[in-house]
């Protein structure tokens, strides 16, 4: 999809240059605000960003301006681990990670052998994805090719910034989801012509986890890493105690979990490991001197009871922590419900987590760990134009509170805690909007 129009956008604008940190005040050069300013869109690409009054004078006789004063625009949310394939399951009561697996995920993703189901849930996943601000997400697709090639025609249409990938899952799962280490790796092959940097588009090899691929599975996949480095990877670790009981019984010669996968070769600068839980330090250690992320998960974590994950820990040992709705073990596919709920994790721990820490988490920190960052995450020229209005009067009740909001920290937090799709004013990707909120009377 290209574009070739140019607008301006006059509101509020914030993005991260770099970490802000764990302080109450964001650390010096990590953050560019700009209370009245302008965005310069051409041709799907930020031209300028800067004040109006100085980008004013040059805009061309009859460009678009499209006045969204009172509204805050910050780079498009970024969500690093979701199962699109898993929309329609969401809030299926009272299962942990194992029981809820082979009881609602495994016979729903039986539905994905079917193209047109999953070309319809592509889009429906698409259309709610883009009503809460998010315009790029690492995706798991289920074990059918067809789940792939329908998710990223689908993302291809919208001109979206999408990675995603066939679940590869050889054994300890139903017939009708499973494949083999050679004829799942033929299929990813197959995929990866076809869609990897296809446009906006990029490819995450996806082992389901250690208990559900063999030894050999897992080897054909860190050989197709080893082959083409700039493929990504995405799988789970640690994310239930009794996930890791079972891997120690599947591999015995593995020192532990992580170890199952390390020997494999897929732990790498572009390997994401959703949730990560049941981690000592030496584990995160060895992950992050490999460049690999966690993909914190919170609303999944505490819906399936898994456990609070330690994020104060995993920043100890400088390993890049990113900010993941999972759904449909989650409550919510909006980046503003998986700060909340990180928010209320970190409460638990002792560790709270800041709008700065939040927000940044959600644009440049997920963009960075995802090895996206030359692209998209921040406002900046050159950039490509993804990005939300975000409206602080949304609803009637964040009105009331945002007003008396006496600085950006503030009404920052106030969306975190209180945000939802009717926060979302305009979704922005590729330069054009993508959905625009239905009117409403603060």
């Amino acid at each position: 999809m290209t574009t070739n129009d140019s607008r301006v956008l006059r509101a509020e604008l914030m993005s991260f240059d770099s970490d802000p940190g764990d302080a109450d005040t964001p650390a010096s050069g990590s953050l560019c605000h700009i209370e009245d300013g302008a965005l310069w869109l051409e041709n799907g690409r930020i031209r300028a960003i800067d004040t109006f009054s100085r980008i004013e004078p040059q805009l061309p006789p009859g460009i678009e301006v499209i006045d969204h004063r009172g509204k805050l625009i910050m780079p498009g949310f970024i969500d690093s681990h979701v199962h699109y394939v898993q929309l329609e399951i969401m809030a299926s009561y009272g299962r942990q990670l194992l029981d809820w697996l082979n009881e609602y995920t495994f016979p729903e993703e039986c539905r994905f052998a079917n193209r047109e189901h999953a070309e319809a849930l592509s889009n429906a996943f698409l259309d709610e994805m883009l009503k809460v601000g998010t315009t790029t997400a690492q995706v798991f697709c289920s074990s059918h090719p067809n789940s792939v090639d329908a998710f990223f025609s689908a993302s291809q249409k919208r001109g979206l910034c999408m990675l995603a990938g066939k679940v590869l899952m050889d054994r300890h799962a139903p017939e009708a989801l499973t494949d083999d280490a050679i004829g799942g790796i033929g299929d990813c092959e197959r995929l990866i012509g076809d869609w990897h940097n296809n446009g906006r588009l990029g490819y995450s090899l996806t082992p389901r986890f250690a208990p559900t691929s063999t030894r050999d599975q897992m080897d054909a996949t860190g050989g197709l890493l080893r082959t083409d480095p700039s493929l990504w990877l995405q799988t789970h670790l640690a994310e239930n105690t009794g996930e890791l009981d079972w891997v120690a019984e599947l591999f015995p010669g593995s020192r532990d979990y992580l170890a199952v996968y390390e020997e494999s070769g897929l732990v790498g600068p572009r390997s994401t490991f959703a949730h990560g839980i049941h981690l000592d330090q030496e584990m995160r250690a060895r992950l992050a001197d490999r460049g690999a992320n966690l993909a914190f998960c919170p609303s999944s974590n505490l819906f399936l009871g898994s456990g609070l994950f330690d994020r104060q820990a995993a920043r100890e040992m400088n390993l890049n922590i990113t900010y993941a709705s999972d759904v449909g073990g989650g409550t919510d596919l909006s980046g503003l419900a998986t700060l909340k709920a990180g928010y209320q994790v970190g409460q638990l721990r002792g560790q709270p987590l800041t709008a700065w820490q939040g927000f940044y988490g959600l644009t440049l920190g997920n963009a960075k760990a995802l090895s996206l960052d030359d692209r998209i995450g921040r406002l900046a020229p050159g950039m490509d134009a993804d990005f939300v209005v975000l409206d602080p009067a949304g609803t009637s009740l964040m009105a009331r509170r945002t007003a008396r909001s006496q600085s950006l920290s503030e009404t920052l937090f106030a969306l975190m805690m209180m945000g939802d799709d009717r926060a979302v004013s305009e979704t922005w990707a590729n330069g054009q909007c993508q959905h625009r909120r239905d009117n409403f009377a603060a």
